[in-house]
């Protein structure tokens, strides 16, 4: 934690390679739950001029991944699934057996792949969080191979600091992208539709914004209620021959669920293809 020894400083010094939305919103997450000051938080890109608003909070910045590693103790690959097979050759050489663990949020990478990569007694943990990490408000789906259970112990601290965590068999890591990472866009989607809708019915888009959102907030907080079902929390809006129906019923002729299930159909599928 901030503020710790120099020792402990060294087991939170944490490695971000690639800083595009995902990898800086980790580092601003980390830095924001305390998991490390972002001194500890190197965080890379091809091009770090891009990454002038971390400098300017303290993170180091720069292009050098080996530099990078050299300073953590956690490695994180946060970089695009095309560019991933340039970077474990680039970065196998330096990692260390015992000191290091890699953490893989590239979208359609197995950890076996990763493990025959990277030199032998590296452990590696596979996550898929989405970017409400800097809020932490994250839902982060974790799959580690057999033996890695201190391994997957430290990535749930670390995920856990910027949201919820759920550890499940890898081979459900790609509907998670669909559900978990793709799904922020569309719940946001539907979340501008309303407001638009507030919009159209007499509300300034500021206060439309506003009162969708929140909304949106509060309909997800009951989803969460132990022992409730959104289907349960639905049935106490609607009356016989309501507004609330009626509107639901129009939503559901023009396909609001099937375009929504449709939807993470087709991202699931995409994101299984990423990789290859």
């Amino acid at each position: 934690m901030t503020g710790q020894s120099s020792e402990n400083d060294d087991e939170r010094s944490i490695a971000v390679l690639g800083g595009g939305n995902l990898g800086v919103a980790l580092a601003l997450g980390w830095a924001r739950a305390g998991i490390a000051a972002p001194s500890a938080i190197h965080v890379t890109r091809r091009n770090p001029d891009k990454l002038g608003d971390l400098a300017a909070q303290g993170f180091p910045v720069g292009s050098d991944n080996t530099a990078a590693i050299s300073a953590a103790r956690i490695v994180v690959l946060a970089v695009q699934p095309q560019q991933l097979d340039r970077l474990l050759d680039e970065i196998g050489p330096v990692l260390e057996p015992g000191r290091h663990q890699v953490v893989s949020v590239v979208s359609g990478a197995g950890t076996a792949g990763l493990v025959e990569a990277l030199p032998d007694g590296v452990p590696v943990v596979r996550a898929m969080p989405n970017t409400a990490v800097s809020i932490g408000e994250s839902m982060t789906c974790l799959s580690a191979p057999e033996g890695s259970a201190e391994a997957l112990a430290e990535a749930e601290l670390l995920f856990k600091a910027v949201g919820e965590t759920l550890t499940i068999r890898e081979e459900m890591m790609v509907p998670a992208t669909a559900l978990c990472a793709c799904g922020v866009a569309f719940f946001l989607r539907v979340i501008r539709a309303a407001s638009q809708g507030g919009i159209e019915i007499g509300f300034h888009p500021e206060e439309a914004l506003l009162l969708a959102g929140q909304t949106a907030r509060g309909a997800a907080a009951l989803s969460l209620k132990e022992d409730t079902h959104p289907e349960a929390e639905i049935d106490r809006v609607t009356t016989p021959r309501g507004c609330t129906i009626a509107g639901l019923n129009e939503m559901e002729h023009q396909g609001l669920s099937s375009a929504l299930i449709k939807g993470l159909i087709v991202s699931a599928r995409a994101a299984g293809e990423l990789y290859e």
